[in-house]
Parts: C-alpha cells; structure tokens; sequence
C-alpha cells in the first residue's frame, strides 16, 4: 500500500495560524539540559522569530545538537521552559506540535525500501484529517522541485546515495508547511551547489515568514545566510548576533581553540572565516 492512502485520521487539533514577522516563534528561557550526570546545556536563552535564519555554530561537543532537539521536544529540559507558538512545548499535543515545527535530524534511516516520493509525502501526516489534505500533492511536488528531487519520485529511498537522501529528507521537511523549521546539519553530506540550495531555500523560507534554525558547521555558509547566529561554547552561548558582528576572530579562536582570520568578502561584505595555518594549536 502506497503511503498516500495511510494518511487518515479524525483526530482534533487546533490548527496553527501565522505569526506576524518578527514575532517570537520559539522561546527559550533559563533552559538546563543534562545528558546522564552530564549537563550539556546551562542556563540557555534564546528566540528565534518569524522570518528570519537563525543558526548554531560551534565546536563539536558544544551543546548545538542538543538545544535543537530540546526546542523540538525530542529532549527533555531538566530546567527552564521552551515555547513555540507562545506556548510551552509539553502543552502541545504531539499532532499540534507537528503542525507548528518540522524536524530534520542529522542522519535519515529507514527500514523499509519507500519509495521517494512516499518519503516525502510522509511530512503531510499531521494534517491528515484537518482538511487540509487537497493541499499534500501541490506540497510535496514543490518540495521536491525546490531540492531538486522530483526525478528520483519512484526510487526506493535506500538506493540513493548519503547527500541524494539528506535532500529528500529536507524536502519532507519542506513538504510538511510547518512555520517552524529545525534542521540540524543539513548541509553535511552536501555537495557545493546543493549546500548553497538549501540555505537558499532556508532564505526564501524566512522571507515567507517562518523560522529557520538551523545547525552550521560551515562557518562561511551561517555568515552568508544567516540574519544572526548564536556562538555555544561548552554548553553555553558565547555570543549571538548578527554574523558580522559576532563571527570575530578572538571569540571564534578562543571557542574553537584553533587560531582563525576573519576577512570581510570583497563583495558581499559577509565574513570570511578561515584558519590561522603555521601557528601551533592549543592541546
């Protein structure tokens, strides 16, 4: 059976309504989270609003993975509350809270080989039974053709190779029309044209009005794409604010502990990070 036809349910759900640009989309507040014995976050405040691209960088192990999965509810705040839509993230019902925040984690697996289109079709499930339904083909054909997927509709998803999948995956994301999107690494297994397509597609995201928050290693695309990026450090934020103001030389060699130059893009202006090379680093 195909996955369109899976896609049923009655349930009632209060159905999300736009937030004005510029509003609070997620907020968060004193927000503790620890792994184990281990806190991995302290104290975290934060907002990201409607229309705008708000990324997390830093070093491995700083805490950025982990803050998305708390705003996405997938992890649980020892401390401090998470709000999306105005209201905190355990008061949502799982249906609601899909409506409002669409997920991408790191890495995509499934057991069974779905077809792509299937895959992507999967994002509309949580408006199965609001009436919004006659809107799923138009949403998942644009997210296909908006990540350049629309011709791998019938491959089975397990045939298609690391950066094939990391795109089918951000257009089930896409396809869901959620006003919140939570991507973490998107652009990882990506080549050079499909990691500027998503954070193209990021912008025009934005500019429709959502909130984007998403994970960056790549320091050069949060400074391009970004309208302002929060800097963690040991579970913390060193620093957030739009990239050229924040993206300094001192505050990213100290956070990285690894000496970098930070040079203004001839034409953009946007910073350019790169390392220090030649000058010992810090053990």
């Amino acid at each position: 059976m195909r996955f369109k036809g899976l896609l049923s349910s009655g349930r009632d759900r209060a159905l999300p309504t736009p937030i004005p640009r510029g509003g609070a989309a997620v907020e968060v507040a004193s927000l503790h989270v620890r792994l184990g014995q281990r806190e991995v976050l302290s104290g975290i405040g934060l907002t990201a609003r409607a229309g705008e691209v708000l990324a997390l960088v830093g070093p491995n192990g700083a805490g950025k993975s982990t803050l998305l999965a708390a705003v996405a509810a997938d992890l649980p705040a020892a401390e401090g509350t998470v709000r999306i839509d105005g209201r905190p993230v355990g008061d949502w019902s799982a249906p609601e809270l899909a409506l409002r925040r669409s997920v991408l984690p790191q890495s995509s697996a499934l057991s069974f080989p779905f077809p792509v289109e299937d895959v992507v079709r999967m994002g509309r499930a949580p408006w199965a039974g609001t009436g919004r339904e006659e809107e799923d083909d138009a949403a998942v054909a644009a997210a296909m053709a908006a990540t350049e997927v629309s011709g791998f509709g019938p491959r089975p998803f397990s045939a298609l190779s690391g950066g094939e999948r990391a795109r089918v995956a951000f257009a089930r994301v896409l396809a869901q029309r959620a006003p919140v999107l939570l991507l973490d690494e998107p652009t990882a297994a990506l080549d050079l044209r499909h990691q500027e397509l998503v954070l193209r597609v990021c912008r025009e995201r934005a500019a429709a009005g959502d909130a984007v928050v998403v994970v960056l290693h790549d320091l050069g695309l949060a400074a391009a794409y970004a309208d302002r990026a929060a800097v963690l450090h040991d579970g913390r934020i060193a620093a957030c604010g739009p990239p050229v103001e924040v993206f300094g030389a001192e505050l990213l060699s100290r956070v990285y502990r690894q000496p970098v130059e930070v040079f203004a893009h001839p034409r953009t202006g946007d910073p350019l990070i790169v390392p220090r090379r030649g000058v010992p680093q810090e053990r």
